[in-house]
């Protein structure tokens, strides 16, 4: 094991913290994070949507409308914010408001308008938020690129008596011009749908999360390279947006009447870190810190009375880095709980429908467990499930953690004798 965690350190490490530094990553990973205000805004609206859809309320007023006006816009956001960090990375201030600007022009030829009631010209609201994401992030990728390319050029002399701000709209003229004409002709003239095209390459990646394998697999990943000490941040821009759309996708199913334990996405961020399996924070550590609170060793017990309040909040850094990060008696449970328990919960809601599949676009993931299962489902059944994860992630953690103590609890032994 430790010479496997070796060629880990020595191979995976470097390779994932270079990848994390990629510009491109970084860039994305920043503005899927700069719409957490409005998408945590969008949840509140979205829980605000139960009196009345639920509970029959019909004095209490509708929220979807704000909520469309919040997580409805969420690709309009990604389209602004891309080259806005990009550029901004790139040292283009200059550039930035052109870039936005072609950006959303960008996206809203490749969303393509369409005719909502007669004589008026309007666009399909699904594709302004989760559904058109991915055109958003190209849309923001391609004129990040172009922009850049003429991030230099100009029309002028250096000795011209043009002001600056004149010759700055007349430069940027050109790769605005550029990013808009050449769009419109792929999209409108040639007739090329990108949007179905962006659809049909990553479709397979989205059905692919929401199956009991796929599922599995992406909580082991998650569980995986945490244990090796990399943040998850690293793979926001390859999931988030799928995970989105699905969590939109049942929102709608809701709202249409045609939502079913078949139809609905199981594999969203609302199931996994609001409603059943990350308990403390990815790698369901709870159960871990509660039971280190007492042990016989004072390094573990330090530790985890220093960890116990983000823990409960469910921001596990301190528990991770300071106590699981390249340590095998803890990453194998931590692997574990990655592989058992999204089955588990696939198992009660899916297979026997016990507890309900989050239908709600909510991002309370730092609300304390079982209270945000409850706002996430609004279900008893739910908590119980919640519950029964808990007592298995304590289960598979136990064990392990028995033997990492009794190392400890020896080492702290020998040093206490060396020192007399």
């Amino acid at each position: 094991m430790n010479k496997l965690l070796a060629v880990f350190e020595k191979h995976l490490v470097p390779t994932m913290e270079k990848v994390n530094r990629y510009i491109w990553v970084s860039t994305l990973k920043d503005a899927i994070m700069q719409t957490l205000p409005m998408t945590l805004l969008g949840s509140i609206f979205c829980v605000l949507t139960v009196p009345a859809d639920l509970l029959g309320w019909t004095w209490f007023s509708n929220f979807w409308t704000p909520w469309q006006w919040t997580m409805g816009l969420l690709a309009v956001f990604i389209a602004v914010l891309v080259p806005l960090n990009y550029l901004e990375k790139r040292k283009l201030r200059r550039q930035r408001v052109a870039g936005i600007m072609a950006s959303v022009s960008c996206f809203i030829i490749i969303v393509n308008p369409s005719i909502v009631e007669e004589g008026a010209l309007g666009l399909a609201q699904s594709l302004l938020g989760a559904g058109g994401m991915l055109a958003a992030i190209l849309s923001g990728i391609y004129t990040s690129l172009v922009m850049e390319r003429f991030g230099k050029f100009t029309f002028f002399k250096e000795d011209s008596a043009i002001p600056d701000f004149v010759r700055t709209w007349f430069d940027q003229m050109l790769p605005c011009g550029l990013c808009v004409l050449a769009t419109w002709i792929v999209v409108d003239l040639c007739g090329i749908s990108v949007f179905n095209i962006l659809q049909t390459i990553f479709s397979p990646i989205g059905n692919i999360l929401q199956t009991p394998y796929g599922m599995v697999l992406y909580c082991l990943l998650l569980c995986f390279n945490y244990s090796m000490g990399i943040s998850n941040w690293v793979f926001n821009p390859i999931f988030n947006p799928l995970l989105t759309m699905a969590i939109v996708a049942n929102v709608e199913m809701v709202r249409e009447g045609t939502a079913t334990v078949e139809t609905l996405n199981l594999c969203t961020s609302p199931a996994l870190y609001c409603a059943y399996i990350w308990l403390g924070g990815e790698g369901c550590t709870l159960a871990l810190n509660l039971m280190s609170l007492r042990s016989k060793s004072n390094k573990i017990k330090s530790l985890s009375r220093a960890s116990i309040t983000p823990s409960i909040f469910n921001i596990n850094e301190p528990i991770v880095f300071g106590m699981i990060a390249w340590n095998p008696y803890l990453m194998i449970p931590m692997w574990l709980c990655g592989i058992i328990l999204p089955l588990v919960m696939f198992l009660f809601t899916k297979v026997i429908p016990f507890a309900p599949i989050p239908s709600i676009a909510v991002e309370f993931w730092c609300v304390p467990f079982p209270i945000v299962t409850w706002l996430t489902t609004y279900s008893w059944n739910a908590v119980i499930l919640v519950i029964i994860i808990f007592i298995i992630s304590w289960l598979i953690y136990y064990p392990f953690y028995k033997a990492y103590e009794r190392q400890e609890v020896e080492k702290e032994r020998i040093e206490m004798e060396s020192s007399k």
